[in-house]
């Protein structure tokens, strides 16, 4: 049996993701791959209503396990090498990318230290970033003569547009929490003291709030790029319409003019 090196546990209707391998700096196995993408499927338990992501120790994930490419390649050559990394980049892809983008609540990745390779890529596959000031991001393919996955070339674009997210992956270079913050790779930076308390402090909000209405507009957002803009709007059109069935609308509007807080639910 696989040693575990993901937790998970639901603390205020947040689901906590943990990439727990310190002493590897969080670097992905195939077998951590694996949990990753089965925790991301507990967060699809209604009671988990939003999703911190984050990493043990110093760390945020350092990407893809490097020397298990080399002992592949070792063991099985360059043929074993090719169809141990497609095998590893579609597990990737369909349990851990696709997981976070189609979960229908807030993902909030708590960036504790370095995001490099695949783990850059699973920051930008998250709704709101929180970086400790020491947090630094690098794409680093380009150093092992690797083109970049885990949706980084389609996700990176669209956060920092086309000119620059190509220099990033060229240039292969760390970049800190605070240009980070510039370039709009992250949301928020804090101290490193505070990071695993504000992130949480974030996601526990976000799990309070109208989690069908989060949901909505986050399968807005994502459809939007491939969309025209009457199509967006008749999607806006039916997605505001059908909130008006849902309690936490009903909820919301009533709290308004009552001049209170809204206690939603969910639902």
């Amino acid at each position: 049996m696989s040693e575990q090196h993901i937790k998970f546990e639901e603390i205020d209707g947040v689901g906590i993701i943990t990439l727990d391998r310190a002493e590897a700096r969080n670097a992905l196995t195939p077998e951590m791959i694996a949990q990753l993408g089965a925790a991301i499927e507990q967060c699809q338990r209604p009671r988990v209503r939003a999703v911190l992501l984050t990493g043990a120790g110093g760390a945020f994930c350092s990407g893809a396990d490097v020397k298990d490419f080399v002992a592949t390649l070792a063991a099985d050559g360059p043929q074993g090498l090719h169809d141990h990394i497609q095998k590893l980049a579609e597990e990737l892809h369909s349990k851990v990318v696709l997981g976070l983008r189609r979960l229908e609540k807030p993902v909030v990745a708590g960036i504790n230290g370095v995001a490099a390779g695949a783990g850059f890529s699973l920051t930008l596959g998250c709704d709101i970033r929180v970086a400790a000031n020491s947090a630094r991001f690098l794409m680093a393919y380009a150093n092992i003569g690797a083109t970049a996955d885990g949706g980084s070339t389609y996700l990176l674009p669209r956060l920092v547009g086309a000119g620059r997210a190509m220099e990033i992956y060229l240039a292969s270079q760390p970049i800190g929490a605070q240009m980070a913050l510039e370039m709009g790779l992250v949301n928020q930076v804090v101290e490193d003291e505070h990071l695993q308390r504000h992130a949480m402090e974030t996601a526990v909000r976000l799990a309070q709030g109208p989690t069908l209405a989060y949901a909505r507009v986050k399968a807005l957002f994502d459809s939007s790029w491939g969309s025209d803009l009457t199509t967006q709007l008749d999607a806006e059109t039916k997605a505001l319409a059908d909130m008006g069935l849902t309690a936490d609308f009903q909820e919301g509007i009533k709290a308004f003019t009552e001049r209170r807080q809204a206690r939603f639910q969910g639902k």
